[in-house]
């Protein structure tokens, strides 16, 4: 693994040496994009508006538009100039319970991985948290742009996840949900009853991606000629008897499993 990120968890006066490595790949397709009439490669150039001429990667920089069609040139040293120590540290600010950050918040994860000389440190972090069952809140900067993250224990490592800002989040007000629905007490206590029966451990382990494997078999059976059986799915229509039948329904059809 390539990091991504290097320098210091920061806690009152101790600070932690550390390097950030993505803790997360994905599990889709590589799918390249071709023209439909003869398969060839679908490129994509970077072209000056003006000349029409392709300009080289190295050439090309990040400007800010402030007024009309004036920019400020805005340099790699101008991000750390701009808060230095955010870039160079995840200065823990609180510590708040794990529990109490909504999964909504959360966007991407990092491990974090020690210096040699700071391991002592690290790994009175990762018991204090895991023994108090706390997250570090704090900020840093990570591609130009400030982000909002938890330090949590996870295994044997400190994880470094990027939640997102209150702002991020979309109001409520624009869903149309109706909140005055009454529910009476049979059907609260039959769900209840069924979550219980559904209820277990959790265990990611269990769960695979079923999906991409069975589409990399389509797509060998295609390469061999073979064309693929379609099944047709009908949607999944709304029952016509009443909530607390359909309720009784599925806890009975659980137990006879």
């Amino acid at each position: 693994m390539r990091s991504i990120w290097k320098g210091t968890i920061g806690f009152g006066l101790v600070s932690i040496p550390i390097k950030l490595y993505s803790a997360v790949q994905t599990s889709s397709l590589d799918l390249d994009m071709l023209d439909g009439r003869d398969h060839a490669h679908i490129k994509f150039q970077r072209v000056n508006e003006h000349t029409r001429k392709e300009v080289p990667y190295e050439k090309i920089v990040k400007g800010y538009k402030y007024k009309d069609d004036n920019y400020v040139i805005v340099e790699e040293s101008d991000f750390e100039a701009a808060a230095p120590e955010k870039t160079k540290t995840i200065e823990i600010e609180s510590f708040v319970d794990i529990a109490s950050v909504n999964p909504m918040f959360y966007e991407t994860s990092y491990y974090a991985e020690p210096e040699a000389k700071s391991n002592k440190a690290y790994a009175l972090l990762l018991q204090v948290l895991k023994k108090s069952k706390k997250a570090g809140l704090a900020r840093f900067v990570l591609r130009s742009s400030e982000s909002l993250c938890i330090v949590h224990p996870v295994d044997n490592a400190l994880v470094v996840t990027r939640i997102r800002f209150q702002q991020q989040i979309r109001d409520q007000d624009e869903l149309k949900i109706n909140d005055k629905v009454t529910i009476n007490k049979k059907e609260l206590e039959v769900g209840l009853a069924l979550v219980n029966q559904y209820a277990e451990d959790f265990d990611v382990s269990r769960y695979k991606d079923e999906y991409h494997t069975k589409l990399l078999k389509l797509i060998e059976a295609k390469a061999k000629g073979k064309r693929p059986t379609i099944k047709k799915l009908k949607p999944r229509k709304e029952k016509d008897e009443d909530l607390y039948s359909q309720l009784m329904g599925s806890l009975n059809a659980k137990k006879g499993a």
